[in-house]
């Protein structure tokens, strides 16, 4: 879901750009369709090694971490039992619950116990690299599709407006989906988004105006 959303923003941003940019530049409308075409491909198959590299990383960087936590319960377990108690302290759990549960759980199963409260993930639940560029792959080019067909179908007097206006509608969406995804502040996540297309598009805008020119 992370990937398809991000790919779908990317997407949306990328071309928005490039083909506002190529409108500033010129009102070949062949020329603008040909440019966000290239874009949209360049950006997909971009994407999805990018997002392919990157999960792969963090899958590696995972695995190690399970390997040296299972080393760690072997040369210090007292060590390891009271950084999870300690945890649950911080928590507000009170000293005879925090010892209570720390022994339960380090009891069932110590290794994705302290797994999960060292580095915040789950020993059985590594991101697939694949799943997460195949994602990317296909949220990409469908995001770069809207910024596409409004420079290309509105009118050559308004169609700028209108690329601006679908724009930031849709990166209105994908910032409050990634926002909402990440636990982060919903608003925030979504004004930021925008802003950043409203950035992206008027450089590249003022950019190709002054190349044209």
């Amino acid at each position: 879901m992370r990937a398809a959303v991000m790919g779908a923003n990317d997407g949306i941003l990328s071309v928005a750009g490039i083909v506002v940019g190529v409108a500033g530049a010129t009102t070949n409308s062949y020329a603008i369709f040909i440019s966000g075409i290239a874009g949209m491909l360049a950006g997909t198959v971009s994407m999805a090694m990018g997002e392919y590299v990157s999960v792969n990383t963090q899958k590696d960087a995972q695995k190690r971490a399970v390997i040296q936590q299972k080393q760690a319960l072997k040369d210090n377990y007292n060590k390891e039992f009271d950084f999870v108690k300690q945890n649950y302290l911080k928590q507000g759990i009170n000293e005879h619950l925090a010892e209570k549960a720390t022994k339960e759980m380090m009891e069932k199963d110590a290794l994705v116990t302290t797994v999960r409260e060292r580095y915040g993930f789950e020993v059985d639940e590594f991101t697939s690299p694949y799943a997460a560029a195949m994602a990317s792959m296909i949220a990409f080019p469908l995001g770069s599709i809207l910024p596409l067909l409004a420079i290309s179908l509105f009118p050559t007097n308004i169609r700028i407006i209108a690329t601006f206006a679908a724009v930031i509608i849709a990166l209105s969406f994908t910032g409050y989906g990634a926002a909402m995804l990440g636990n982060a502040n919903r608003r925030q996540g979504l004004m930021r988004n925008v802003v950043a297309g409203i950035l992206t598009m008027v450089v590249t805008y003022v950019i190709g105006s002054l190349i044209g020119g």
